[in-house]
C-alpha cells in the first residue's frame, strides 16, 4: 500500500508502508487530511507526540507541515524500523525522537511537555469489544504524567462505538466521524 505525505515540505512523497496487520493500520488519507486541516493553526513550531505511532504517518505529516519536533512512541520493532527509514528518507531525523516501548506503565519518563498529542491505538472492529478501548486509559496516563501543555490539544482516533472517559480537568471540544472512525479533540479546562 502506498502512503503519500499530503502537504508541507515533503508533499507528494511516498513513504514506506512497512508492516501491516490488525495492530498496525495507517490512518486513512482522508482522515489524516481532515485532521491536519483542523490542526493547521497549531502545527507550525509545535512539539508533537505521536502515541501508538504505528508507521508514524501522522508524526511524519506533522513534520512536513512545520512541527518543530515529533516524538514517536511505538512498541512493535518492525514499525519502529519503518519510522526510522521514513525519517531518514524525508530528512526529518534531526527533528524526531523514537521510543520503542509499551506505554501501559506510564508516560512520566518523557522529558518534555507537548503542544499536540495524537493517539491512534489499535482497536478491534467488532462493536462488542470496541466499547472498552485504549483511549480512556491512555488519557489517564497523559493526565497523570502532566505532559500536555495548558494550551495543548489531545486528538484521539478511535472506533465510533468506543466510550471515552475523560480525566478530571479535560473536556471534548470537537468530534468528527469518518465511517467507523472518530477523531475526538480534547483540551484542558
Amino acid at each position: 500500500m502506498a502512503i503519500r505525505i499530503i502537504a508541507g515540505t515533503a508533499r507528494g512523497r511516498l513513504i514506506s508502508s512497512g508492516p501491516s496487520g490488525p495492530d498496525i493500520r495507517p490512518i486513512l488519507a482522508r482522515v489524516r487530511k481532515s485532521l491536519f486541516d483542523i490542526l493547521r493553526p497549531k502545527i507550525v513550531d509545535s512539539v508533537f507526540l505521536d502515541l501508538y505511532a504505528g508507521l508514524g504517518t501522522v508524526g511524519l505529516e506533522a513534520l512536513s507541515r512545520g512541527a518543530r519536533k515529533v516524538v514517536f512512541i511505538e512498541n512493535q520493532k518492525t514499525a519502529v524500523s519503518a519510522i526510522k527509514k521514513n525519517l531518514d528518507y524525508l530528512g526529518f531525523s534531526e527533528k524526531a525522537k523514537i521510543y520503542q516501548t509499551d506505554i501501559s506503565q506510564g508516560l512520566g519518563w518523557l522529558p518534555e511537555q507537548f503542544d499536540l498529542i495524537f493517539l491512534g491505538p489499535p482497536y478491534c472492529r467488532r462493536a462488542e469489544r470496541d466499547v472498552n478501548g485504549l483511549v480512556s486509559p491512555t488519557l489517564k496516563l497523559i493526565s497523570n504524567a502532566r505532559i500536555l501543555l495548558d494550551s495543548g490539544w489531545i486528538i484521539a482516533q478511535h472506533h465510533k462505538k468506543e466510550i471515552i472517559s475523560l480525566p478530571a480537568g479535560y473536556q471534548v471540544f470537537r468530534q468528527t466521524r469518518y465511517g467507523d472512525t472518530c477523531l475526538t479533540f480534547i483540551h484542558k479546562v
